[in-house]
């Protein structure tokens, strides 16, 4: 295995980054931590997260291969078999097609509700609601945070960012930490409420940063796929996650994606298009 060096500002980013590079899921990568690397003190001193990343080895399965044509073999006249697996498949892909769309539209609407105009004293109360919260968590942790929220009157969501010494710690593993903290504060502030409450948490720009990680992951798995004519499985991400490599391919005319599995291992699997077959 050759083995190439990447560096980031989280082991998470870097971890990302090689598998653009290398154009592989993570799972399919064997990855050494050199340095996990730090903050820094107010930024000062920081230090990037560094790791040493290559492709695994194929497993050795090619003694098996030539066993599998002795099996086709015994089962010689279903000829007429042939085509109707190929309709049940034609007929599962337009099925799960739609399906995929309609699960993409279920999850924007919250984006695209009817936006209600919330009164001055509404949004302090809705502010106050999210700010006890959120305090009363980190005064727990024992983590300073400093808290910043504004009110987005044109889409009607709260919009909150944090910032620190050692904000990678709310961020979590893949933004895991930081999702869990914006649903938990999306059910505080929406009790009660007749309509919904919109919540946005950010810390560092990580929101950004991961968006546009994710665009290049996508468009560099798309370039594998063509070339390689085979699919590639993504490792299991969140909806919002998901939607943004569906959304990055979307316009792509060599491949399509498809979201299999269930929650918490759904993910999204780039594959050709059949017509380029």
């Amino acid at each position: 295995m050759e083995f190439i060096e990447v560096s980031a500002k989280t082991v998470d980013d870097a971890i990302t980054k090689a598998c653009i590079e290398l154009q592989a899921a993570s799972d399919k990568l064997e990855i050494q931590v050199i340095s996990e690397g730090s903050s820094g003190f107010f930024g000062i001193g920081s230090k990037p997260a560094v790791i040493r990343a290559a492709v695994k080895a194929a497993p050795e399965k090619e003694p098996e291969a030539p066993q599998k044509p002795e099996k086709k073999e015994a089962a010689p006249a279903p000829v007429k078999e042939a085509p109707k697996k190929e309709a049940v498949k034609k007929e599962t892909e337009r099925k799960s097609a739609p399906r995929q769309a309609e699960t993409a539209r279920r999850s924007e609407p919250r984006e695209e509700r009817e936006v209600v105009q919330r009164t001055d004293e509404e949004i302090a109360q809705i502010k106050a609601t999210a700010l006890e919260f959120l305090s009363g968590v980190f005064k727990a942790m024992e983590l300073p945070v400093e808290i910043q929220m504004e009110y987005n009157a044109e889409n009607g969501s709260l919009e909150v960012d944090f910032a620190g010494e050692d904000m990678g710690i709310l961020i979590g593993k893949r933004g895991q930490t930081l999702d869990s903290l914006q649903y938990l504060t999306s059910l505080v502030v929406n009790k009660g409420e007749s309509t919904y409450i919109r919540v946005k948490l950010d810390t560092e720009d990580y929101r950004r940063r991961r968006k546009e990680t994710l665009e290049n992951l996508a468009r560099g798995i798309a370039f594998k796929v063509k070339k390689t004519r085979k699919p590639v499985v993504l490792e299991p991400m969140n909806p919002y996650e998901r939607r943004i490599i569906h959304a990055s391919l979307q316009g792509n005319r060599y491949v399509e994606t498809v979201s299999e599995g269930e929650e918490p291992y759904r993910h999204v699997v780039v594959k050709l298009k059949r017509n380029n077959y």
